[in-house]
């Protein structure tokens, strides 16, 4: 059984301010109009929901076709407020969150340190997300801290159906199952936010599209909320843009920043999910391939290891020359493109970025060339300039797609330009830990912060807060910190509980 999760790449980083926080903004990009009920969308978007064709769920056995939003269900409590694929496969879900639990040990020491307080006790999270087992140990942590929390899914593909059914199953109000099209998705964000009697005063958000949604649907609820937490590269540039135009009216968390999710998540993650992805669609071999990686970010960085280790030719593409000189030391080969498009055998964009790989270079690519994208939207890839008549689109298998030319070339489309370990294949549980428990502790921060600490800005967690997440997570691995002496803290200037670098430091 497959499970979905990753994380998104990314070449930049902010300026620091005042030491701990970040003081770069960016804003949202237009977004695309409601489409029909069932229809698939055929723009280019910059939407994390633009569809050619619905895939076939990897959890979800059933030939039921009917549209969720077409069933009647309840729990075994009778609670209807939510919307899945089916309800009657919430023990195979609660199993599946029983095992992630293990991995997670950091979320289920807050829940046993929270017995006695509620730090979350009052506050309405509304939360978009990928809606997996590992999200199900976050959720239901929060709901242990206090929490009342409603969730849809930040992604098409990603919804383990099974796990969206103990979620409801538990009580929880979930919008979100997997294969759902444009309108579906814009469905299930407005059915989480828009409900009589309960407002949201805190967000956790993965792109930026729950949050857009509020703003423009429903902006006097920034009114109660305290603030936001974002944990991708699309979403923190989207909050980034607001503040630069003054549009953002609450504090922000930077999440993706963050040193335990940049240095882990993004960097280890995709380098033991990016040949998962690779092997459960395509079954290729990577000895001796050609493959080029666009972008050198900490996404790419894990993406190049991991090929190069399996005996790939790795090939960089990427704009900022410090990024460059790190490539070439590491000893790949940066070139431009178009200087390699003709002989290469797969093609992963992770730059975060929009038309990385146009349709000029799609014409020119080799026959079987595998395209893939590790960034969060489907944005790098252009996927729209595919759809004309003259090229024939076959489905393979679930999230495969041959797109055919007319003389009979064709390249090996994968999960339709999204991001392709959380729609493909599973990512590792270990690391989610560390970016739920940043993501939980920056919801308590914003949530307890007392009013005038965070302006409408965005902002980094405290360093301390980074040393304390990864703290949590040494004793997994038997792991003995060593302790400075007060000599050695005071001849360092250091405080001897942290924090122990300063925010600028680059690990």
């Amino acid at each position: 059984m497959l499970k979905k999760k990753k994380k998104n790449g990314g070449s930049s980083e902010p300026c620091v301010k005042k030491i701990q926080f970040a003081d770069q903004k960016q804003e949202f990009n237009k977004r695309p109009s409601k489409i029909g009920r069932r229809s698939l969308s055929r723009s280019i978007s910059q939407s994390s929901t633009d569809s050619y064709s619905s895939a076939a769920s990897y959890t979800d056995s059933s030939d039921d076709e009917t549209s969720p939003r077409d069933k009647q269900q309840k729990n075994s409590k009778g609670n209807g407020d939510f919307c899945i694929k089916n309800i009657k496969q919430a023990d195979f879900g609660r199993r599946e969150i029983e095992i992630a639990e293990q991995e997670m040990p950091a979320l289920m020491a807050l829940r046993k340190r929270a017995q006695g307080e509620k730090p979350l006790a009052g506050a309405k999270v509304v939360g978009c997300t990928h809606i997996t087992a590992q999200t199900a140990v976050l959720m239901e942590t929060l709901s242990a801290l206090g929490a009342q929390c409603r969730w849809a899914a930040c992604n098409i593909y990603s919804t383990q159906n099974e796990v969206a059914a103990a979620l409801a199953e538990g009580g929880f109000s979930v919008f979100a199952w997997k294969g759902e099209s444009e309108d579906d998705f814009w469905w299930c964000i407005d059915r989480c936010v828009n409900v009589e009697g309960w407002q949201p005063n805190m967000i956790l958000d993965d792109g930026g599209d729950l949050t857009h949604w509020i703003y423009k649907k429903y902006p006097n609820m920034f009114k109660k909320i305290k603030g936001i937490v974002e944990e991708s590269v699309t979403g923190v540039h989207r909050l980034y843009q607001l503040s630069k135009a003054g549009k953002l009216c609450v504090p922000a968390m930077n999440v993706n920043d963050s040193v335990t999710k940049q240095k882990f998540d993004n960097l280890y993650c995709c380098r033991e999910s990016i040949l998962d992805g690779l092997k459960r669609t395509t079954d290729v071999m990577f000895g001796g391939k050609q493959v080029v990686v666009c972008g050198y970010g900490e996404v790419g960085k894990g993406c190049c290891a991991a090929l190069k280790a399996m005996g790939s030719i790795v090939y960089v593409t990427e704009i900022d020359p410090i990024c460059a000189l790190q490539a070439c030391m590491d000893g790949f080969r940066l070139v431009k493109l178009n200087e390699v498009i003709r002989q290469v055998d797969i093609v992963i964009t992770c730059t975060g970025n929009k038309n990385v790989v146009v349709r000029e270079y799609l014409d020119r690519m080799k026959n079987g060339c595998i395209v893939c994208n590790m960034g969060h939207s489907n944005t790098e890839i252009d996927v729209a300039s595919l759809r004309t008549p003259e090229l024939t689109w076959e489905r393979v298998r679930s999230q495969v797609d041959h797109v055919i030319w007319p003389d009979g070339k064709r390249i090996v489309l994968l999960a339709e330009g999204r991001l392709l370990n959380l729609s493909c294949s599973t990512v590792p549980t270990f690391v989610l830990s560390i970016t739920a428990t940043t993501q939980a502790l920056a919801l308590i921060e914003l949530y307890n912060a007392p009013e005038g600490r965070y302006k409408q800005d965005v902002y980094l967690l405290p360093k301390k807060m980074d040393e304390y997440v990864a703290s949590l997570h040494l004793p997994t691995f038997d792991a003995h910190l060593t302790e400075l002496s007060d000599e050695q803290a005071k001849y360092l200037g250091l405080n001897k509980n942290g924090p122990f670098k300063p925010n600028y430091y680059r690990y």
